[in-house]
């Protein structure tokens, strides 16, 4: 039986997780736009996002947005894992909220946002990005806690 290394398993996470952010970046900055995928215990749902890395970007967001397909949003990347708070001020459109962390997995959903309210929605952890899609998305396509965001190619 082979011996499991612990040093290893985390060189391995934290690979994992730099691939991730860096693939992101790269795509991000290459087209502003592009496909997104969440892995669910059903199957795989497929997603056209816009990518925020700028402070402007992420400062603008979808305010002043009065409609977002059913398959379209807006994915905020952070450089590193960070607390984030967000909230629906000059959004007129209920969303829903998919907290991510530094490997990809959705830590925390918030679900079905009022429209341009002031409330701060907190990230409730470090997390490396913020996917923003219609509000109901995640009733709708069974996206829960502990599934999986995978940048398409």
């Amino acid at each position: 039986m082979k011996r499991i290394r612990p040093r290893r398993i985390i060189t391995t996470l934290c690979l994992s997780a730099l691939l991730f952010l860096s693939a992101l970046v790269s795509q991000s900055y290459a087209a502003g736009k592009g496909p997104l995928k969440i892995e669910t215990k059903e199957g795989v749902i497929q997603f056209n996002v816009e990518y925020a890395i700028t402070q402007e970007k992420k400062a603008k967001g979808l305010m002043f947005r009065n409609s977002l397909g059913p398959r379209e949003g807006m994915l905020f990347v952070y450089q590193s894992p960070t607390t984030v708070t967000m909230w629906m001020k000059n959004t007129p459109i209920s969303l829903d909220m998919f907290f991510i962390n530094r490997r990809g997995v959705i830590r925390y959903i918030e679900e079905k946002t009022q429209p341009n309210s002031t409330r701060h929605i907190d990230s409730r952890g470090k997390v490396s990005a913020v996917l923003e899609l219609r509000g109901g998305s995640a009733e709708d396509f069974g996206i829960k806690v502990g599934d999986r965001v995978i940048l398409a190619k």
